[in-house]
């Protein structure tokens, strides 16, 4: 099974870098997603939108690009700090270290406990440091932090324990966290684009991979690696992000709208994203299309990665944001 309407999404979106914000005087905001209408990424945009029009009172009009029409959340990124073709998308903070060396950490593997420690670190806003970066470098806001899957690694075969993972040739994301993190475990992790996971496991050039459950469901990697290992390892912080350059040349009461909107869409995925999880991976197993595998060293997995961890902090200045969360009680 190819990846159909990916691929051919990023390689379609430098045709429509000359969308305008404004059209006839009217203002038009552009999003994009990699997904399609039932996805919580695509739901949480769509709620964005709704909630502009609501605060705003005001005619402005929303293009939605979904399903991979623009290219993937990398593309996304740079055309918002470029402040041309997108304004608005969920992305991962692993497409934004070009801007901004901390930013993956965000979300790195095991840096949360639990989904209550995770809520309690975006309560207390403890990466403002990393979004203030984000901001001045790449020109891109975070107006909210939406996220909330856990993530699991799916596998062309059962890997219960450390020495099932032993050399297991595993995708992982362009961070270079990520490939530290995992080589830490014993894996062999390996950088491919997203779209290009699905063919890379049917033609054995992987193993694996790690996603949060609607990602494994969106994507169908369960036809490919059907045994999804419990790891565990993170917890996904996905921002809602906005164009300080399309921002900048809006009215100020359209301004103050969208940031509003944009913490509360971001709530709202996060709810979304982290009640439908669990569901599902349920679902996905009762009709024989995945296995859910019990993984029994989620505990020395972490303590191999915590090494790791420490000491991406320190080269990304980021001590003080990791000693704080590790501080945190959920």
């Amino acid at each position: 099974m190819h990846r159909r309407a990916l691929l051919g999404g990023a390689l379609a979106a430098p045709a429509l870098l000359s969308i305008p914000v404004r059209a006839q005087g009217a203002i038009t905001l552009n999003g994009a997603s990699q997904f399609g209408d039932d996805h919580p990424y695509t739901k949480a945009l769509v709620r964005f939108e709704e909630l502009v029009k609501q605060y705003w009172g005001k005619p402005i009009n929303f293009v939605l690009h979904k399903n991979s029409s623009l290219g993937l959340e990398k593309q996304y990124f740079e055309y918002m700090a470029q402040g041309r073709a997108v304004d608005y998308a969920v992305v991962s903070p692993a497409h934004m270290s070009t801007f901004s060396k901390a930013a993956p950490f965000i979300d790195a593997p095991f840096l949360f406990r639990d989904l209550g420690h995770w809520n309690a670190v975006l309560d207390q806003d403890l990466f403002k440091p990393v979004a203030d970066e984000v901001e001045k470098r790449a020109r891109v806001l975070m107006i909210g932090y939406g996220g909330g899957g856990v993530r699991n690694i799916f596998a062309n075969k059962k890997v219960t324990d450390l020495a099932g993972m032993r050399g297991l040739k595993v995708r992982v994301q362009g961070a270079p966290i990520w490939s530290r993190t995992f080589s830490a475990v014993g894996m062999s992790p390996t950088v491919i684009a997203y779209n290009e996971i699905y063919n890379a496991i049917q033609n054995n050039v992987i193993d694996a991979g790690e996603n949060e459950a609607a990602g494994v469901e969106q994507m169908r990697f369960y036809e490919v690696a059907p045994d999804l290992a419990m790891t565990q390892h993170a917890i996904t912080i996905r921002p809602l992000c906005f164009s300080v350059g399309t921002l900048s040349k809006l009215p100020n009461d359209l301004q103050a709208a969208i940031r509003r909107a944009g913490k509360e869409a971001s709530a709202f995925h996060r709810q979304a994203e982290s009640g439908a999880d669990g569901q599902i991976l349920e679902t996905l197993e009762k009709v024989g299309r995945l296995r859910r595998v019990e993984f029994a060293q989620r505990a020395e997995m972490k303590k191999l990665v915590d090494p790791v961890m420490a000491a991406y902090a320190k080269e990304i200045d980021a001590e003080t944001i990791l000693n704080r969360i590790n501080a945190l009680t959920s």
